[in-house]
């Protein structure tokens, strides 16, 4: 059923950060605007579903304070296209997601793709759905994640816990996806995804 509501729901334009500041702002819907695609890097990341008891999670990492890019948020595992991911952008996802969780990719069953998501910061993050059946190991990378938690699906799927916020960015303040889970805020990009997940499957029964 999630497959099938992946396939269907696929919108090849994409999302991005500028396309959601004109909807917000009133102005047309706008593509992910990949006007140049070689100017964009690649990435790409897994969206982690987790059979639990209790009905179906989604398996995030907290990124160490000390990092580069993003220190101290909350984003699925992943991270920008290699040269020994040989253009898979599927590949790319699982293998970020053993090198960061520690989980055997092999445990993961792809079930499709979310829209590919351009960045303010200039990649094109391309989300990959899959399942993961417990028991399973994590062992994660201390110096890039520093915890690895779940929210529930059904979380995800509720529209009232969808936020629009808004912060400064070079002077202009621009609109952003959030949802707030226990003591976590979810924000950027990794909720631009969540939202997108939630639209698609929204009408599964």
């Amino acid at each position: 059923m999630i497959a099938r509501k992946l396939a269907a729901g696929f919108d090849p334009r994409g999302r991005s950060d500028s396309a959601l500041e004109a909807l917000v702002d009133g102005g047309a819907v706008r593509p992910g605007e990949r006007v140049d695609d070689d100017s964009l890097t690649p990435a790409a990341v897994l969206v982690p579903l987790v059979e639990r008891p209790e009905g179906l999670v989604i398996m995030l990492t907290k990124r160490t304070a000390h990092l580069a890019h993003h220190p101290g948020q909350i984003s699925f595992p992943g991270g920008r296209l290699e040269d020994a991911d040989k253009g898979n952008l599927t590949t790319c996802a699982l293998r970020e997601t053993e090198e960061e969780t520690g989980l055997d990719r092999q445990l993961v069953r792809i079930l499709g793709r979310l829209d590919d998501y351009v960045t303010g910061t200039g990649f094109v993050v391309t989300p990959i759905v899959g399942v993961i059946d417990p028991p399973f190991t994590l062992a994660p990378d201390s110096f890039e994640v520093a915890e690895v938690f779940e929210v529930p699906l059904a979380f995800v799927l509720d529209q009232a816990n969808h936020q629009l916020q808004r912060r400064e960015v070079k002077g202009r303040q621009r609109p952003f996806w959030a949802m707030t889970w226990e003591d976590k805020l979810i924000w950027g990009a990794t909720a631009g995804i969540l939202v997108n997940l939630s639209e698609v499957l929204a009408a599964i029964e």
